[in-house]
C-alpha cells in the first residue's frame, strides 16, 4: 500500500494567481483562439455531420424569433382593424386564418429544432468525450517513463482530463448559440434601428458591463481551477485508499479510516472555500451589472407605450417592439454570455492540448544503417543516467557486455540501479549518457515496438489485471492470446498447470475482486499469472526482476533448477535478493550505488571477499 503522507497542510501553489490580470481584455481573448480552432477541429472529427446539423439549426433557431414577433403583430393589428372598420367576427377570422397556420407552424419548427439540437448535442457529446479520452489515453501510452514518477505531471493530466469533454461540447454549443444569437439580433437590429437608434443603443450598451465583468470572473475561475489540480488529486487519492479491497484490511487494523477521512475533509472545505468565494463575487458582480440591462429595458419598454399614446404605432406594432425589446435583450445577453463562456471553455481546452503536445520519445521510421547481428548480443557503453529533477546518477559509467544465451544475474542493495539498468535496456528510459548496443545496433535506432517484441520481462510490481486468467497471461503475446497451445506453454514453464486445473471455468476464470465472480488469488498464484505472461512472449531476452519473491521455497526451487531450461536458446537477466538463486547464473553482476563493482561467477565472487561474499554470507547466516 503506498505511503500515506504526513501532512496536507502545505500546497503546491497558492490561489493568489487568480487575482492576477495584468493583460487586456483583447490580449486574454487571443491567448485562447489558438485552443478554440483546435477544439473545434477535434469536435468536427468527432462528428462533423451533427456539426452540420447543429448549424443548420441554428440558423433556422435564429430567423424564428424575428418571424413570431412579425407574426403577432400581423395577428393584433389584424384584429384592431376588423374592430374599427365593423367587420364581423367570421370574416376577420377567416382573413387571419393562414397568418394563424403560420404561426403554429413556427411554434412546431421551434419544437423541432429544440428536440434536433439536443439529440444532435446528446450525439456530439458521446463522441467527443470518447475521442477526448482516447487521446488522452494514447497519449499517456507514447510519453517516456519519467514523466510517471513526476507530481507535476499528473496534475497535468488531472487538468486535460477534469473537464475537457465538457469543455469542448461546450465550445461547439457557444458557437452555434452565437451564430444563432447573431442572425436573430441582426434581423432585431433592422427594425430596432428603423423605430429609433437610440433604443438600439441601449439595449446593447446596457448588456456589455456584464459581458466584461464575466469575462474577468471567467479566467479567475480558470485560474482557480487549475491551482487546485494537487488537492482534487490528492482527494481523489484518499477516496481510492479508503474504499479499495488492496488497502481495506491494513486501514481497518492500524485504525487509519478516520484520521485519512478527515484529511480528505479538511482538503474538501480548502477547495470548497475559495469557489464559493469567487462564485459570491461572481453572483453579486452579475446581479448589479444585470439590474443595469433589465433598468434598460424597462425605458425602453416606456418610451414605447408612450409613442403607442400618442398615436406614432400602432397596437401591433407595440407588441411587437415589446417582444422585440424582450427577446434582443435576452439574445444581447445570451450573445455575451456564449462569448464570455467561449473564452473560459477556451483557457481550460489549452490544458487539454499542452498536455497532448507533451514531447515523446522518438521513434526511429528508418533502419539503421547497422544491420542486426544475431551473433552478438548487449553491449552498455559507458552508461549514465539521471532520473530527470535529480541531482544524483541512478547509475553511472555502467560498461557491461553480454554474450547471446548468457544468463546473468544482477545483485546489490536497494538503490543500488538494478531495475534502473534493466528499464534502460528495454527503453523506458534513455540513457543521459553513453550508448546501449544490442545485436550490434544502437537502441535509439530499433523501433520501440520491434525492440520490445524481442523482450519478456517480469517486473516485481507486476499488473494484477482482473480480467480472465487467459488475458493475464495471453496479454504477454496480445497478438497469440488466443492460441490454447502457446497459452498452455508458457502456463507450464510458469509453474500454473495445477491453478488452471482448480478453476471451474477454466482459462475463462474471472481474476481478483472487481467484478462478479473474480476470484481473487495470493500473492504466489498472482506471480505465476506474471510468470507465464513473460514466458508467453517468444523473445529473444528475457528479464525477471524478483520473479519468485511472492513464491514459497518449494517453488521457487522448482523454477530456478529449471532455470537454464525454461531459458534455453534466450539471453536472461534476473534480478533477485535471494542469493542461493542467483548461484546459478552463468554470471554475476554486483551494482553498488549505480556502478559495477564486482562481476563473475558464484565461486570467483566468494573467493574475492567483496561485497557479494558479505551479503551472501549475511544471507545465509540467517538460515543457520
Amino acid at each position: 500500500m503506498s505511503a500515506v503522507p504526513v501532512s496536507d497542510s502545505s500546497p503546491s501553489k497558492t490561489p493568489d494567481s487568480v487575482n492576477d490580470g495584468k493583460l487586456t481584455w483583447i490580449e486574454r481573448f487571443t491567448q485562447v483562439l489558438h485552443p478554440l480552432r483546435r477544439a473545434l477541429h477535434l469536435v468536427w472529427a468527432a462528428d462533423s455531420k451533427s456539426m452540420l446539423g447543429m448549424a443548420a439549426l441554428a440558423v433556422i433557431g435564429g430567423l424564428l424569433p424575428v418571424s413570431q414577433a412579425w407574426i403577432a403583430k400581423k395577428i393584433i393589428d389584424g384584429i384592431t382593424h376588423a374592430y374599427s372598420n365593423g367587420t364581423d367576427a367570421r370574416t376577420a377570422f377567416i382573413g387571419l386564418l393562414p397568418i394563424i397556420l403560420l404561426e403554429f407552424f413556427l411554434f412546431f419548427l421551434s419544437a423541432l429544432v429544440t428536440q434536433f439540437r439536443r439529440l444532435l448535442d446528446e450525439i456530439l457529446d458521446h463522441k467527443i468525450g470518447f475521442l477526448i479520452n482516447s487521446k488522452i489515453i494514447r497519449k499517456a501510452l507514447r510519453l517516456e517513463l519519467h514523466y510517471f514518477e513526476n507530481a507535476e505531471f499528473y496534475d497535468k493530466m488531472q487538468n486535460a482530463r477534469r473537464q475537457s469533454e465538457y469543455r469542448a461540447i461546450a465550445i461547439v454549443r457557444a458557437i452555434f448559440l452565437i451564430f444563432g444569437s447573431l442572425i436573430t439580433l441582426t434581423s432585431f437590429l433592422a427594425l430596432l434601428i428603423a423605430f429609433s437608434p437610440w433604443v438600439a443603443f441601449i439595449l446593447f450598451g446596457a448588456a456589455l458591463p456584464a459581458f466584461f465583468v464575466q469575462t474577468r470572473y471567467s479566467e479567475m475561475n480558470f485560474r482557480l481551477q487549475s491551482w487546485k489540480a494537487p488537492e482534487s488529486r490528492r482527494m481523489n487519492y484518499y477516496e481510492h485508499l479508503l474504499t479499495i479491497d488492496s488497502s481495506a484490511k491494513e486501514i481497518k487494523l492500524l485504525g487509519l479510516g478516520e484520521p485519512l477521512l478527515t484529511r480528505y475533509g479538511e482538503l474538501f472545505w480548502k477547495v470548497f472555500r475559495e469557489d464559493s468565494r469567487l462564485a459570491w463575487k461572481r453572483s453579486w458582480a452579475s446581479l448589479a451589472w444585470g439590474l443595469l440591462s433589465t433598468l434598460s429595458y424597462y425605458v425602453c419598454y416606456a418610451w414605447v407605450v408612450f409613442r403607442a399614446l400618442l398615436g406614432a404605432i400602432s397596437l401591433g406594432s407595440m407588441t411587437m417592439y415589446w417582444a422585440i425589446f424582450r427577446q434582443s435583450q435576452g439574445s444581447f445577453s445570451g450573445l455575451f454570455e456564449s462569448v464570455n463562456g467561449l473564452f473560459e471553455n477556451g483557457l481550460f481546452m489549452r490544458n487539454l492540448f499542452e498536455f497532448i503536445d507533451l514531447p515523446e520519445a522518438e521513434d526511429p521510421t528508418k533502419n539503421s544503417a547497422a544491420t542486426p547481428d544475431p551473433s552478438l548480443g548487449i553491449e552498455l557503453k559507458n552508461v549514465s543516467f539521471k532520473y530527470p529533477g535529480q541531482h544524483e546518477f541512478a547509475l553511472k559509467g555502467v560498461s557491461l557486455s553480454v554474450r547471446p544465451g548468457e544468463k546473468v544475474a544482477l545483485v546489490g542493495e536497494n538503490g543500488s540501479g538494478k531495475t534502473t539498468l534493466i528499464k534502460l535496456l528495454t527503453r523506458l528510459y534513455e540513457p543521459t549518457e553513453g550508448e546501449i548496443f544490442y545485436q550490434g545496433r544502437n537502441l535509439r535506432d530499433w523501433s520501440i515496438d520491434e525492440l520490445r517484441l524481442k523482450i519478456g520481462v517480469i517486473f516485481q510490481d507486476f499488473v494484477r489485471y482482473q480480467l480472465s486468467v487467459r488475458e493475464n497471461v495471453g496479454f504477454g503475446a496480445y497478438e497469440h492470446a488466443d492460441d490454447r497451445q502457446k497459452l498452455d506453454a508458457a502456463a507450464s514453464k510458469g509453474g500454473m498447470e495445477e491453478m488452471i486445473s482448480e478453476f471451474s471455468e477454466g482459462w475463462e476464470t474471472t481474476l481478483g475482486g472487481w467484478f462478479q465472480k473474480g476470484r481473487e488469488l495470493s500473492g504466489g498464484q498472482w506471480q505465476k499469472i506474471a510468470l507465464s505472461r513473460a514466458f508467453m512472449r517468444e523473445g529473444e531476452v528475457i528479464i525477471m526482476d524478483e520473479p519468485t519473491s511472492a513464491l514459497d521455497a518449494e517453488k521457487e526451487y522448482e523454477i530456478f533448477k529449471r532455470f537454464k531450461e525454461l531459458t534455453a536458446g534466450k539471453t536472461a537477466f534476473v534480478i533477485s535478493h535471494r542469493f542461493s538463486t542467483v548461484r546459478m547464473a552463468d554470471r554475476i553482476v554486483v551494482l553498488k550505488a549505480g556502478e559495477i563493482t564486482e562481476e563473475g561467477s558464484h565461486d570467483q565472487l566468494m573467493g574475492c571477499e567483496g561485497t557479494y561474499s558479505r551479503l551472501f554470507e549475511m544471507q545465509a547466516e540467517g538460515y543457520r
